[in-house]
């Protein structure tokens, strides 16, 4: 069972494009470059724009899917083999998600170099924080809303964006992955700045 999954998983990423280079990913700016802003709820809005470019791009939204069934890869393409998130995010009973993502990501040689994902917390996120097909104004009232955030406060939102491992990986995701914009450091620097300056959604 586990070879076919492997082989699976090696024939999609083979038909998977190549990432970008670290030149064409940018970086974010940074909560300095918003300081002239006024009023301050409109600064507020235009730095989670820019906190933005991390929370839509496919290394977040794959994990955060309109489904119980994650999507993967830079094009967002259906998970392959075929899951769901479970009863607890780990995957249904007889194919968690342990079945191929280890505590590291796993590089593997073939045609070209790609890797499985790997973080000792992976997981898919849950239903409540679905991010998938949703606007920017509606990912911000989920993120300050208790009840679809894990129950954090802004403070521990803040630190779970800033310094949670398996938020990290979007940084670290290995070989055949375009990783997140900036680095986790700069985005944590942005929720600051954004929850300093109101914590204010998008119209």
């Amino acid at each position: 069972m586990v070879d076919r999954i492997f082989q699976l998983t090696f024939a999609l990423f083979l038909l998977t494009p190549v990432a970008s280079t670290a030149a064409d990913r940018g970086t974010l700016r940074p909560p300095a470059m918003f300081a002239d802003i006024t009023p301050l709820d409109q600064r507020s809005r235009a730095i989670f724009g820019e906190m933005g470019r991390v929370i839509q791009h496919p290394r977040c939204l794959n994990c955060h899917p309109a489904t119980r069934t994650p999507t993967q890869g830079d094009a967002m393409i259906p998970h392959l083999p075929v899951v769901s998130a479970g009863t607890d995010g780990h995957g249904a009973p007889g194919l968690s998600c342990r079945t191929c993502h280890q505590e590291t990501n796993m590089p593997v040689v073939g045609e070209r170099l790609f890797s499985i994902p790997g973080n000792p917390k992976w997981a898919l996120a849950p239903h409540a924080f679905a991010w998938q097909h949703r606007s920017m104004a509606q990912i911000c009232r989920q993120l300050k809303d208790p009840r679809r955030n894990g129950h954090r406060t802004l403070a521990q939102l803040n630190d779970h964006m800033a310094h949670d491992t398996l938020v990290g990986w979007a940084w670290q995701p290995g070989a055949g992955r375009e990783p997140a914009p900036g680095s986790q450091a700069a985005f944590g620097a942005l929720v600051k700045a954004w929850i300093d300056s109101g914590a204010t959604c998008p119209l």
